[in-house]
């Protein structure tokens, strides 16, 4: 009989199968790695080898297994190389460079799946408990995930399905705890679910996360790490204070007028120049443009008022005043996109999916944290304008209302406002996606550094100089046609 050579082979009871595992092994063409495992892999240690195919391993192996406890959540070994399964006993084998724990219990139960051969996997309400089972500490890591860790865990299911799906998983935990003699553990759990829901106190709960979804503030948790490396990137720079020489009254319009019309170009808002000025000047909208002109008109209201743009927030209170009446200015004629109020559904621009709507509150308020501890003019504009778009708490407008945050702590410190031409726009929208997806602050605080600069080179005292300075810099063009020139 010649066996196929795959990478493993398995002992067997079959005797004509044995002769020729045995055959294989004195040619030198398989060789013994672990007890019953042999491979035809003649140059990776045993370590590399059994790791890699650890699940195919026990699957051949202890079959009826369930992959159980921690493991059964992470579907990895530990950092410490042990993996836990719930079998006919308990015992503790060591193989090269991993240990399996097993632990007596109920071998598969309804829920549970096969996962590989005659492997088990546990479900996640069978999991849960078993993780909540009690622990003795020993110098390697536990069979249980921190209480933490399932909190966190919990309250992300609650974010996805809801509270319909949280009472369901309960009540599936609640029948998988009696038929394996876990109800302990499924008393421990619906304290934890009951605090989720408030129907327990909260105190009873220990993550961070878990906590604020009881309060009812939950937050981005990935988010929050995102602001927290901005914030320290920008804690540990030192920024340059460019004075605003656009301060005249005519000049601070000026300057606005263009601030307004680009910032809604970035956002497909599109115009002529002399269409803008006309929308601007007469304050009528342009035919068959309502809603549209009503954004410029918006826009511009807000960025060319000195007492407006001059407000920045000192309380995370003052923080949701500002945004709200700040967006009410700019949608006014978008009453679908309910000016004013926080957004009641999700959205997303590609395949950036911004802050959850149930998380909206809770992410600004703890992002304003950080915003707190900065000092300078700079580096407030950088995080408060990312801290926005990154949350984006409104059905639209957001891009245009971060936009206005930053340019009112430049106006607030006497300092240079940032305008964003068109030419400009894929180096700012690409600076914040690299900010977003690749969690580089350097990329997009190089970014707004330039265009600071930039823009404070402008002289606004006469609009038709401006704009012949903006043309000449290649401002109007588009980002495939030409580059920003100072």
């Amino acid at each position: 009989m010649q066996l196929r050579l795959q990478e493993l082979i398995f002992s067997s009871s079959n005797p004509e199968v044995s002769r020729e595992i045995s055959k294989m092994e004195n040619k030198g063409i398989i060789r013994k790695i672990a007890p019953r495992i042999y491979t035809s892999n003649l140059e990776e240690s045993a370590a590399k080898i059994i790791q890699r195919n650890i699940f195919q391993i026990l699957g051949n192996l202890y079959p009826g297994a369930v992959l159980s406890h921690r493991s059964a959540l992470e579907f990895k070994p530990t950092e410490d190389s042990q993996i836990f399964l719930t079998y006919s006993y308990s015992k503790k084998i060591e193989l090269p460079g991993i240990t399996l724990n097993f632990f007596k219990g109920e071998q598969p139960v309804e829920g549970d799946s096969k996962f590989v051969g005659e492997l088990y996997v546990a479900s996640q309400e069978r999991a849960f408990l078993e993780n909540l089972q009690s622990a003795r500490k020993t110098g390697r890591l536990p069979k249980n995930l921190p209480v933490e860790e399932l909190e966190n865990k919990l309250e992300k299911i609650f974010l996805i399905k809801g509270e319909n799906g949280l009472n369901d998983f309960r009540d599936n935990a609640r029948e998988i705890s009696v038929k394996t003699g876990m109800q302990s553990e499924f008393a421990k759990l619906d304290k934890i679910i009951g605090a989720l829901l408030k129907t327990r106190p909260s105190n009873l709960l220990s993550s961070p996360i878990a906590k604020a979804r009881a309060l009812g503030e939950p937050y981005d948790e990935g988010r929050l790490k995102l602001f927290e490396k901005l914030f320290i990137h920008l804690k540990q720079d030192i920024f340059e204070n460019i004075e605003d020489k656009n301060l005249s009254p005519e000049s601070f319009r000026n300057f606005a007028f263009f601030e307004a019309y680009f910032s809604n170009y970035i956002e497909g808002t599109v115009f002529e120049i002399e269409e803008a000025k006309q929308i601007v000047d007469s304050q009528i909208p342009i035919k068959n443009r309502g809603e549209d002109s009503h954004d410029i008109l918006g826009t511009y209201k807000l960025v060319s008022s000195k007492k407006e743009m001059s407000l920045i927030p000192a309380n995370v209170d003052e923080l949701f005043d500002i945004l709200s009446y700040r967006h009410k200015v700019l949608l006014d004629a978008r009453q679908s996109k309910k000016p004013g109020e926080f957004k009641d559904k999700n959205n997303r621009a590609g395949e950036t999916h911004f802050v959850d709507f149930t998380m909206v509150r809770g992410t600004l308020k703890k992002g304003f944290e950080f915003y707190q501890a900065l000092t300078d003019a700079f580096s407030r504009a950088a995080f408060i304008m990312f801290l926005i778009s990154e949350v984006h708490p409104f059905l639209d407008g957001n891009g245009r209302i971060a936009r206005v945050m930053m340019n009112a702590e430049f106006v607030h410190a006497g300092q240079s406002r940032i305008m964003i031409p068109t030419v400009y726009r894929e180096d700012y929208l690409g600076a914040l996606r690299k900010l977003t997806r690749s969690s580089d602050p350097s990329v997009y605080i190089k970014m707004l550094q330039r265009a600071q600069k930039f823009s404070s080179q402008l002289d606004a005292y006469d609009i038709l100089i401006l704009e012949t300075q903006l043309e000449r810099a290649n401002a109007f063009k588009e980002s495939d046609e030409a580059v920003l020139k100072f």
